[in-house]
């Protein structure tokens, strides 16, 4: 990415978005379930303050990141949970506002660094400032959703949701390998509808193994939000009908994802 302005602009405004969501709410709403299992609205957003900390850390404090891995590495189940579980603890209104400042401190920290070129360290391989904002957008949006549907509110989607694409396009080879599965030899073409009515497109157009559909559903499903059985995605050739039952836009183990809407598991 040449000028990485943009995805720093709509991480800005996807959060933006969120905040509008939950800055009104009430201590009881905070406390909601979500779809995440054990996790509150509260524990969504001590989530997304956590991880812009440790993005925040990788970009402008290499030995402090370092110190939040050796803590990751020491209890690899439960430091996820264990985080989200501190934030959630707060006040909503503090927990918000530490969000709030975590989230400009971060912002503020990539515009500097992009111009420099560097590639900080991750969870997974180090990153530009650019791949850091989109992996900040994806989740922002996933947990996001996560939230949306807590409180029954339908989000209209924007075109913000190509980084998300992007990321879900390019990690395909990531989720065949995680599951120990062959990763295809060939690329698929990937074509998706945007909310702006923009056709974005991935892979030869000739390919013969191909997956077409909508933007937000292909979001859904490589954000493991919603089963592929309740998305109008379509899979062509054995490989690329593989790949929608195991899409994963996020590093780490497969996720369980979400039970099909009207089974109770």
């Amino acid at each position: 990415m040449s000028d990485p302005t943009p995805v720093f602009d709509d991480l800005r405004e996807e959060s933006r978005e969120l905040e509008l969501i939950v800055a009104e709410l009430t201590d009881e709403q905070w406390a909601l379930a979500t779809p995440a299992a054990r996790w509150s609205i509260a524990h969504q957003i001590a989530h997304l303050h956590w991880t812009d900390q440790a993005a925040l850390l990788a970009v402008t404090d290499e030995g402090g990141f370092r110190e939040v891995v050796e803590k990751a590495l020491s209890a690899p189940d439960s430091f996820v949970d264990d985080a989200a579980d501190e934030g959630a603890r707060l006040a909503p209104a503090e927990l918000l506002a530490r969000w709030r400042e975590g989230r400009a401190a971060l912002d503020r920290a990539l515009r500097a660094a992009a111009p420099q070129g560097k590639r900080f360290p991750w969870f997974g391989p180090p990153m530009s400032a650019a791949s850091m904002a989109t992996g900040r957008l994806m989740e922002t949006w996933a947990h996001g959703q996560d939230v949306a549907d807590a409180l029954g509110v339908v989000r209209a989607p924007t075109d913000r949701l190509r980084h998300v694409v992007r990321i879900g396009v390019r990690a395909r080879d990531f989720a065949f390998g995680v599951r120990g599965l062959p990763v295809p030899g060939e690329e698929f073409r990937v074509e998706v509808l945007a909310p702006s009515g923009e056709v974005w497109a991935f892979g030869p157009k000739d390919a013969p193994q191909r997956v077409t559909g909508t933007a937000l559903d292909f979001c859904l499903l490589v954000t493991q939000r919603a089963h592929r059985a309740d998305l109008a995605l379509r899979a062509e050739g054995p490989d690329a009908d593989r790949w929608l039952d195991i899409a994963q836009a996020f590093a780490g183990p497969p996720g369980t994802g979400r039970p099909p809407k009207g089974d109770p598991a």
